[in-house]
């Protein structure tokens, strides 16, 4: 099966280890700099995400669309920000400005705190409820030619038709995901791809399988595609590699020190299931697997995609084809200098990953 790599749409230079160099939080400049070095180093897609006071990810990604022309996107989007109905209509509009590149990451929100931020006060278990709901609108708005009404537990809408569609028929992917049974029965019911964190293999493997399960509990005859992210550190010798992570953890704990990393999410008692899955593993021990490491996630509260891959490109691509063997065909990475380390990732990890998928299925074709 094809291999895809999902980089990051950062619009500012900012991460863990370093504080953004500009002025604000959009830098038009470095936000296509950014795209750029990813479309022309091999990557597929870079995902747009989302944060109550970030710059708005539909807007920044409809700037990147209309200046690149390969380079798909992963739009995150939170339903709590907007009526399903605008939604489909907006994310209909971008898939037309990007000439059909659009898949749509659908966030139900793991900390009650960044919810609230913007008005939303639904319990996680509602949240869920409401998302799967939205889901089913967004998908029909994309689809039906013909008005349509709607009396669900959170949206009620009369007579609906929308005048703009997507470029992709029947309707762009619709990405989701989490690490909860909750996460995994929406996602399962109606998800194309299905996005997990980067865990060991076994553990990966058995998130796969809640994720099937789901789908098939739902009564869907395929399953989605399954995405997991990951840290990578890489340099040309093992010993280079292993010095520069724990420089990265150093400079964690040092930008840790002058302030905290981010204002959505706790370093020591996260909220959402997957980060406190994360800080599970990481206090079962520091590697895993072939190069799977955890002191990053631990030094940032499990936040996000925060486990790191490990080694010269070699090392990190035949990991990550360890998860592909598990039945993972989109890899998400991204690096802690994001410019630099998306061109070296580019340059030395993905051909390795993409030949050697190409002779397995070479070999199972035969």
């Amino acid at each position: 099966m094809p291999v895809e790599f999902l980089g990051i749409a950062a619009t500012n230079d900012g991460s863990e280890t370093t504080p953004r160099s500009s002025s604000g939080a959009f830098d038009k400049d470095y936000t296509l700099r950014l795209a750029r070095a990813h479309e022309e180093h091999g990557w597929d897609r870079v995902l747009f995400a989302y944060g109550s006071g970030a710059p708005e990810p539909s807007a920044a990604a409809a700037y990147l669309a209309s200046k690149l022309d390969k380079l798909q996107i992963l739009l995150a989007h939170r339903p709590n920000v907007s009526y399903p109905t605008f939604a489909a209509k907006t994310f209909a509009t971008l898939d037309q400005i990007s000439d059909g590149r659009l898949t749509v990451h659908f966030i139900t929100g793991g900390t009650d705190h960044e919810q609230q931020r913007e008005g939303d006060y639904l319990t996680k278990d509602q949240r869920y409820g409401r998302t799967r709901e939205y889901i089913q609108i967004v998908k029909k708005a994309w689809t039906s030619r013909s008005a349509f009404d709607h009396d669900g537990e959170h949206y009620h809408f009369a007579d609906f038709v929308s005048d703009v569609f997507p470029v992709q028929q029947p309707r762009p992917n619709v990405s989701f995901g989490g690490s909860s049974p909750a996460a995994y029965a929406a996602g399962g019911a109606e998800a194309d791809i299905f996005c997990l964190w980067g865990e060991p293999l076994a553990e990966t493997a058995q998130q796969i399988e809640s994720v099937k399960q789901a789908a098939k509990d739902a009564g869907r005859a395929d399953v989605p595609r399954i995405q997991v992210a990951f840290r990578p550190i890489i340099a040309p010798t093992e010993e280079l590699a292993w010095e520069k992570a724990h420089r990265t953890v150093d400079r964690i704990e040092a930008r840790k020190a002058n302030g905290p990393l981010s204002r959505r999410h706790s370093l020591t008692s996260p909220e959402n299931t997957g980060s406190q899955r994360l800080l599970a593993v990481a206090d079962r021990g520091e590697r895993f697997d072939r190069a799977l490491w955890t002191p990053t996630a631990k030094a940032t509260g499990g936040a996000g995609n925060s486990n790191a891959l490990v080694g010269t490109p070699e090392t990190v691509a035949q990991a990550l084809l360890d998860y592909y063997d598990l039945g993972v065909d989109i890899l998400s990475a991204r690096g802690y200098d994001l410019l630099d380390d998306a061109i070296d990732f580019g340059r030395y990890v993905i051909p390795i990953v993409r030949e050697e998928v190409a002779k397995r299925d070479r070999v199972k074709a035969a």
